[in-house]
């Protein structure tokens, strides 16, 4: 049987990507994904709470955890840092476009560097 709804995904890449490479990252990205399924139900709903206090958490958790996994001069942790406080500052404003629009550049920040830990990672094994 089909089914006709889902649930948002707000990090498809970085799930991909965190799937395979670390069970830490992946549950962090797992939890985010679910607190900004919450923050935009939220804002489409009009709701004064659009998630605050859970979605910047779990958002900073993974930004933790996959900053763990980057190298201290990673290129992409500079972007990840800045589309954290674009997501921060959409959830604030209520501006549901602007909040999409950061969680696609979030998504792909985070997903580059878990990408470049890999082949780093993999790039030392050999």
């Amino acid at each position: 049987m089909m089914r006709t709804t889902r649930e948002p995904t707000f990090l498809p890449l970085t799930l991909t990507t965190s799937r395979t490479l670390d069970v830490d990252v992946h549950w962090a990205a797992l939890r985010a994904d679910a607190a900004a399924a919450e923050a935009w139900a939220a804002l489409l709903a009009g709701c004064a709470n659009t998630g605050r206090h859970q979605l910047p958490r779990r958002l900073r958790e993974l930004h933790d955890a996959a900053a763990a996994l980057a190298a201290p001069a990673a290129t992409g942790r500079t972007r990840v840092t800045r589309e954290l406080a674009r997501i921060t500052e959409a959830v604030t404003d209520r501006d549901g476009a602007d909040f999409a629009e950061a969680f696609v550049a979030y998504d792909q920040a985070v997903a580059t560097v878990l990408a470049q830990s890999r082949v780093r990672t993999e790039s030392t094994t050999r």
